[in-house]
């Protein structure tokens, strides 16, 4: 599950959690320059792909690494 309320999430007892950026944008950034956002973008599509490939036996937080801004 992509999502930006971890906390629920994991609670509720979904097995791979892979946080989003916020509430108004959980795929993206607009406060990030174009490239970056789409390595962002990348970078969660390719966490969540982990995510769904990674055996697990409780709720997992996979995270993703942060873009820095410029």
């Amino acid at each position: 599950m992509v999502c930006n309320l971890v906390s629920v999430a994991t609670r509720v007892g979904a097995p791979r959690v892979v946080p989003a950026r916020g509430i108004p944008y959980p795929t993206g950034d607009p406060s990030l320059a174009p490239a970056q956002e789409r390595r962002w973008r990348r970078r969660l599509v390719q966490q969540a792909l982990e995510a769904l490939t990674t055996p697990v036996a409780e709720p997992t937080v996979f995270p993703v690494q942060e873009v820095g801004h410029d």
